[in-house]
């Protein structure tokens, strides 16, 4: 397995220093702890610049936790995250999702589109309309009209890179990703072409952030009921 270059030098460092009979003194807290996420998720966990390794600053708690847990019992797949939370309890990764879900931070500019302006129309329909006649509801019917989430259980959309949302959408496509029956995200990508789920990932990346932190909050409540079950909340 092929360890990132950040996690790589801090090893390293450690390694060196306990060969030199002096043991590393770092602070016991959870801040501290959570040090190990942000080589890879960005300082305080504002997102890497590869594209790759989302935001985690600021997501609802339960969501985070859940995904902790997905990683760490095979339904979603990336050796490094399984294998580092592998030995952490459930409660821990709670807490540890909890420290990250707490986090008022500023979110980094919108990516330029490199698509035609047709089809960014088009994902943008389906952010905030579905096609009913497919069976694939509207983005904002889960994720909030603003696109910022919900709590306890949904993730904001805005402020991800394209190429992690593109990802991440062909994941649950193709049955790389999963969530607890019922399924409804992978229910929803199966529906969707390649072309529009590039069409989404590229509207929704080049959308303004939140202007503030509080701008940013998941939402509490929906104005309708969710289109579909979704195990992953429940």
């Amino acid at each position: 397995m092929r360890i990132p270059p950040p996690l790589a030098a801090l090893l390293s460092a450690l390694l060196f220093a306990t060969a030199a009979g002096a043991a590393p003194r770092v602070e016991d807290s959870l801040a501290q702890r959570a040090m190990a996420c942000t080589l890879c998720h960005g300082k305080e966990g504002r997102a890497a610049a590869d594209g790759y390794h989302p935001r985690l600053a600021g997501k609802p708690q339960g969501y985070l936790h859940k995904q902790l847990l997905n990683f760490r019992d095979g339904r979603r797949q990336y050796g490094l995250m399984s294998e580092l939370i592998a030995p952490l309890s459930d409660a821990y990764l709670l807490e540890l999702a909890g420290y990250f879900a707490q986090l008022d931070l500023p979110y980094g500019p919108p990516q330029a589109p490199t698509l035609p302006v047709e089809a960014l129309h088009r994902g943008q329909r389906l952010v905030q309309q579905g096609d009913a006649a497919r069976g694939i509801p509207a983005c904002v019917a889960c994720h909030g009209e603003k696109l910022t989430g919900l709590q306890p259980y949904v993730p904001g959309l805005l402020g991800l890179p394209r190429d992690y949302l593109n990802g991440q959408l062909g994941a649950w496509r193709s049955g790389q990703r999963r969530a607890v029956e019922p399924d409804c995200m992978a229910k929803i990508a199966r529906q969707l072409q390649p072309e529009e789920i590039n069409a989404i990932s590229q509207w929704l990346a080049a959308q303004s952030p939140p202007a503030t932190a509080q701008a940013a909050k998941p939402a509490t409540t929906l104005p309708a009921p969710m289109p579909l079950r979704c195990g992953g909340l429940e």
